[in-house]
């Protein structure tokens, strides 16, 4: 069965900064399972977090995507700062958000990631039990192998460390912010450099509220996170979908075959993009990740 979606602005806070979301709720009556939703990183809830939660809504389920501090309509400084440990520091405050919305069932909360907000959610799952199932769509998962890999070797991965910290030391004496693209087909030093055609085109993911911008600070915090430490501590059931030829299939092996609790892996086909906004890949992802929600959060 699909539901009639209803869409509510709401607010919150989170460390003094108010966070602007977007509430997805099915239209029935009584309280529903909950879900929070983070997209990738850089982004906002227009992306690929609202999605995936209008499709959770259409299953059932209330879902909050928002906007990160610093990001979107959400308050916070500096702008479009990637660091994992304010959004996860987010992420547990939509959860209590959640936990006392009125729409939400008690004790139902349930978590779902995209990409990088995979390792977000699923580091916050590790310490928040309110969590009590977790969802993971073509999750980033990188450690600091993978990161090499990803970003030149020893040597690419140094020089982006190198102009991040240049980058925090004149923040930190009250210069500018700098910022670079946060994605380019045509500037090298752009976060994401290359025919990402999701993020460049205004049919898919560029949309107006999406500030095309990388605080270049941000590569100290995002070059050495890795959640793969975090996965031996979540206990609740986590299903990961993903594909070997979308982005660090490894790196989403490597994680469920850590995880602490009931899980499930299932491997799909498609390109990383694919899991964003393509219709039949994103059709069966929020399927699957609906049917574990309902499943586990009963």
């Amino acid at each position: 069965m699909t539901y009639t979606v209803r869409t509510e602005r709401v607010t919150f806070d989170s460390a003094g900064h108010s966070l602007v979301g977007t509430l997805y709720r099915p239209a029935v009556q009584g309280r529903t399972p909950a879900v929070v939703v983070a997209g990738s990183w850089t982004t906002v809830k227009e992306q690929m977090a609202a999605v995936y939660a209008r499709r959770m809504a259409e299953a059932g389920l209330t879902a909050l995507a928002f906007d990160f501090t610093g990001f979107g309509e959400s308050g916070g400084e500096p702008r479009q700062l990637e660091v994992p440990d304010r959004k996860i520091r987010d992420i547990r405050s939509a959860v209590g958000f959640l936990a006392e919305h009125e729409s939400a069932a008690p004790g139902r909360i349930g978590a779902l990631g995209i990409c990088a907000g995979s390792g977000y959610i699923a580091v916050n799952a590790a310490e928040d039990r309110r969590v009590r199932s977790l969802a993971l769509v073509a999750p980033w998962l990188h450690d600091p192998e993978l990161v090499k890999g990803v970003y030149g070797g020893t040597n690419g991965v140094q020089k982006r460390l190198d102009a991040g910290l240049a980058a925090r030391r004149r923040y930190e004496k009250g210069e500018a912010v700098q910022y670079v693209p946060a994605v380019s087909a045509t500037d090298p030093d752009a976060a994401m450099f290359g025919p990402f055609d999701y993020y460049l085109d205004d049919k898919r993911g560029a949309v107006p509220s999406w500030d095309n911008r990388f605080a270049v600070m941000s590569w100290l915090d995002w070059l050495s996170f890795d959640p793969h430490p975090a996965a031996a501590g979540i206990t609740a059931p986590t299903m990961m979908v993903h594909s070997r030829d979308a982005a660090l299939p490894q790196g989403a092996q490597k994680f469920h075959e850590a995880l602490g609790g009931p899980k499930r892996i299932v491997w799909t086909d498609g390109t990383q993009f694919d899991f964003y906004d393509q219709d039949e890949k994103v059709a069966e992802a929020a399927d699957i990740a609906a049917r574990h929600f309902t499943e586990t959060l009963a």
